[in-house]
């Protein structure tokens, strides 16, 4: 298994585009992470069926959030992609999420070349407000059965913030 974060850029973010490497499909109850020291993918957990992704997570590599994991990604597509591809995604929004009080973004893409829904989705309007409330459920929720209210949606922004907290995300890891 290659090591993402050697042989993948971050992509062109600065344009609204980055590289991301799935982690989770969309449905999927298997909380897997990239383990950057063995450079693998492991299963950390197996989630109740209630709290099935509600959409494909990632995450952009050779970044580092405040929480010392690569900066997330949730990639809305019409389908699920399977863990350890790669692809590059359009930047539409950001969601500012506290985990264990400590900050947790969450980037929004799209596919950058989706020719099934083409250009229809440029920004988290166009999602929709349900698409942004389920999503926010699942994230405020989804550790409760083992540790309540340690997770906290703290609002969205744009593509602008998310390009900025991208850049922040990039000069961190060039510090470790």
């Amino acid at each position: 298994m290659p090591d993402f974060n050697k042989v993948l850029e971050t992509g062109d973010y600065q344009n609204g585009v980055v590289n991301t490497v799935v982690e989770i499909p969309e449905g999927s109850i298997l909380k897997i992470e990239w383990d950057r020291k063995r450079a693998a993918f492991m299963l950390d957990r197996v989630e109740p069926g209630i709290y099935k992704k509600p959409c494909s997570y990632g995450f952009i590599p050779q970044t580092l959030d405040e929480d010392g994991d690569e900066l997330d990604t949730l990639i809305v597509c019409d389908e699920p992609l399977p863990t350890g591809i790669w692809l590059e995604a359009k930047i539409i929004g950001i969601m500012n999420f506290e985990d264990d009080g400590e900050a947790d973004h969450k980037v929004v893409v799209v596919p950058a070349d989706d020719r099934n829904s083409g250009d229809r989705i440029n920004s988290l309007a166009d999602l929709g407000e349900r698409w942004q409330q389920q999503v926010a459920e699942h994230f405020t929720h989804y550790k409760d059965l083992k540790k309540p209210g340690s997770t906290k949606v703290l609002g969205w922004g744009e593509a602008a913030e998310a390009k900025t907290v991208i850049g922040q995300c990039i000069e961190r890891y060039k510090k470790q």
